[in-house]
């Protein structure tokens, strides 16, 4: 799989890859989001630069809602390798809910996670942001 993004058809859901810390090394300009914890229970998250509310990937990611057909479940890592050059795994987060967005390629989103992250992995996202 070469995407942070997988759609299910079949289930309706959409499958979030997040690595939080990005080099432009590692990653192409396109990719290169800003996405990060906000708290415990919310999440921002960028979309690829040419998502906007226009494009049906938007509309279905816009439909994320609590009781909603669409899910959304996040998959997060801190960066993709470690200190060795290992592959970092990811951590599941659980279903997400869409809650406000702004802006256009890319979208920047707030999504509310139907259960707290682990607290110590919120602590180790927050120092890493700053």
């Amino acid at each position: 799989m070469q995407t942070g993004r997988f759609y299910s058809e079949a289930w309706s859901t959409d499958l979030h890859f997040i690595s939080l810390e990005k080099s432009e090394k590692e990653y192409s300009p396109a990719t290169l989001s800003n996405d990060y914890a906000i708290s415990p229970v919310r999440f921002h998250w960028e979309t690829v630069g040419n998502c906007h509310e226009g494009t049906e990937t938007a509309r279905r990611y816009l439909r994320t809602t609590r009781g909603a057909d669409v899910h959304g479940l996040a998959f997060v890592r801190q960066r993709r390798t470690d200190p060795r050059g290992e592959t970092m795994p990811y951590v599941f987060l659980g279903e997400v809910f869409y809650a406000t967005h702004r802006g256009n390629r890319p979208m920047q989103m707030e999504w509310d996670l139907a259960h707290p992250m682990p607290a110590s992995f919120f602590q180790a996202t927050k120092i890493a942001a700053g």
